[in-house]
């Protein structure tokens, strides 16, 4: 048993879709979030640089003296994931293999689509992970690199978001895909848009509540689940505007977020 808080961080709000499952599964958790909204998006960076930003963001959490870390980003998990293992002693996990097992046992006519930033696209992240499941599916992949200035502008549910949508997606709905992962932890809060433009036809596949799952065993089998009944307590930090992080986040995670502190990332 551990009271010690789990860490959860992404390149901004996108995020907060792997949060708002954490919260739910795992109720009697404590949580500090961190959103690098300084520096969002991660997409377009190099590897190099990804891999510096993800070390500066578990560096954070460290301080904070979480015992578990989700890096809730699909470009952060598929450039750094690996190093980061490698260099800490502490239990990490990503968003790329919950997501990619929940599309690999989804699709029925083994067409799967995959959006997500360039980052996240150019790696094959998520080719490879489902082609360790089943080598026969097929994915059909696209970088919808304007999804997260979209979000992260609060026009989730507008006019502009619906067209970009359409723009992206109309090769990938021709090519006869039944299930579409979301490959950025931004494209949730986009669920509603990309649903209206795809059709019920096609399954979308959210990886954040698998990853939350995934999260769950990882502290029951290392022992680290908090098994107190106190109300768990959240802390918000980022890099840059916590005013436009609160409206946006507190619209989505349907509760009013108070107290987010900006942290000065580059020290860590």
């Amino acid at each position: 048993m551990s009271n010690r808080p789990i860490g959860v961080f992404d390149s901004g709000l996108g995020g907060l879709t792997v949060l708002k499952e954490i919260m739910k599964i795992l109720p009697n958790e404590d949580i500090v979030y961190f959103g690098d909204t300084a520096r969002v998006p991660y997409g377009s960076r190099s590897k190099d640089t990804i891999i510096k930003y993800t070390f500066q963001a578990i560096n954070f959490l460290l301080s904070k003296n979480v015992k578990a870390i989700v890096i809730a980003c699909n470009t952060a998990t598929a450039r750094a994931l690996k190093e980061a293992n490698e260099k800490y002693d502490i239990p990490i996990i990503g968003v790329i293999e919950a997501g990619a097992r929940t599309a690999a046992y989804s699709t029925k006519n083994k067409v799967v689509g995959v959006i997500g930033t360039e980052g996240t696209i150019t790696s094959k992240a998520y080719n490879l992970e489902i082609g360790k499941i089943d080598k026969d599916i097929k994915i059909i992949d696209r970088a919808c690199s304007l999804f997260v200035p979209i979000v992260e502008e609060g026009w989730s549910n507008t006019d502009i978001a619906s067209l970009t949508a359409k723009r992206y997606l109309d090769d990938l709905i021709k090519q006869d895909i039944d299930s579409l992962v979301l490959g950025c932890t931004h494209y949730p809060i986009l669920k509603r848009t990309i649903g209206e433009v795809v059709g019920e036809k096609i399954k979308l596949v959210n990886p954040a509540k698998e990853t939350a799952i995934d999260l769950k065993g990882i502290l029951e089998k290392q022992g680290l689940m908090n098994e107190t009944k106190s109300k768990a307590l959240y802390e918000y930090y980022v890099s840059d505007i916590p005013e436009k992080f609160a409206n946006i986040a507190g619209e989505f995670l349907k509760k009013e977020i108070e107290n987010i502190k900006n942290v000065e990332i580059q020290k860590y």
